[in-house]
């Protein structure tokens, strides 16, 4: 399974080994720095690299193939920003992250769209995917000022919006966005990212627990998937929300294999080693 939204960062690491126990084998990391970052563009580069070289090098001892999206949350956003989109491209470039994000709009300001155009445009030069959060407050209203900047900067392909629900489906189910579901408390519940599924299929969605240092339920794909199994839903429509759409959206095919690979070379290592035959 894939957990295509989490904050690593804010988590315990005995939470990665009950996510992997219960069948969690990649996570996408989005960036949000909890501070005020004071208008300081190093206090967020530092947050970032803290990510890239840290935070994934934690997870993985977990077994988790912990994937990376970076970009400025609506939350975190400061005047002097060249330097973070900079840095953006520079990782972008070295493949370092798989995505923009989360990025989008809180409270749909002047300041927050021209942020947003910015990394859009970023993520549009370079066809890079970018994960869109929308607000818990004013969800519908805000919506609609994400899509309009969306529409004039990048091709909507290539674009998540991220934490739909009942009251916003209509608003996105018709354009060519991937759409994602949260299983979180507050959010959405594993029924209800179901009875969505149930009703506009199973193509264009992704799951995800968006785990943070808010009330959150590491075990909420999981326990989603779970159900559809339960409920004798098709292992091929299983198999798309499960893992399916995130490898092909986010492209994560080659790095998952490279994952495997390596973890099939330690194993071997720990047997050869156990036998006592020195490689």
């Amino acid at each position: 399974m894939i957990d295509t939204h989490i904050h690593a960062d804010t988590r315990s690491s005995e939470d990665f080994e009950i996510m992997y126990n219960n069948g969690i084998e990649t996570a996408i990391t989005c960036s949000y720095y909890p501070y005020t970052p004071n208008n300081n563009p190093d206090i967020l580069i530092n947050h970032f690299e803290r990510i890239i070289n840290f935070e994934t090098e934690r997870v993985n001892e977990y077994n988790i193939n912990l994937e990376v999206a970076l970009g400025l949350h609506p939350v975190n956003i400061i005047d002097n920003d060249e330097k973070i989109y900079e840095y953006l491209r520079k990782r972008i470039e070295e493949e370092k992250i798989i995505a923009i994000g989360e990025i989008g709009l809180e409270k749909d300001s002047e300041k927050e769209r021209e942020t947003f155009k910015k990394q859009l445009q970023i993520a549009e030069e370079t066809q890079t995917k970018v994960i869109v959060h929308t607000p818990r407050k004013n969800k519908k209203e805000v919506l609609e000022g994400i899509k309009e900047v969306i529409f004039e900067n990048i091709n909507p392909k290539l674009v998540v919006i991220d934490h739909i629900n009942y009251d916003t489906i209509e608003d996105v189910i018709d354009t060519e966005f991937t759409i994602g579901l949260t299983v979180q408390p507050h959010k959405l519940s594993p029924n209800d990212a179901i009875a969505i599924l149930d009703e506009y299929g199973f193509d264009r969605f992704l799951l995800n627990s968006d785990m943070s240092n808010k009330p959150s339920n590491i075990l909420s794909i999981p326990n989603t998937i779970k159900k559809l199994k339960n409920r004798n839903y098709s292992q091929k429509n299983i198999d798309k929300i499960a893992f399916n759409n995130a490898k092909n959206f986010f492209n994560i095919w080659k790095t998952i294999e490279s994952s495997i690979i390596k973890k099939l070379l330690l194993i071997l290592q720990y047997i050869l080693k156990k036998v006592r035959i020195i490689i």
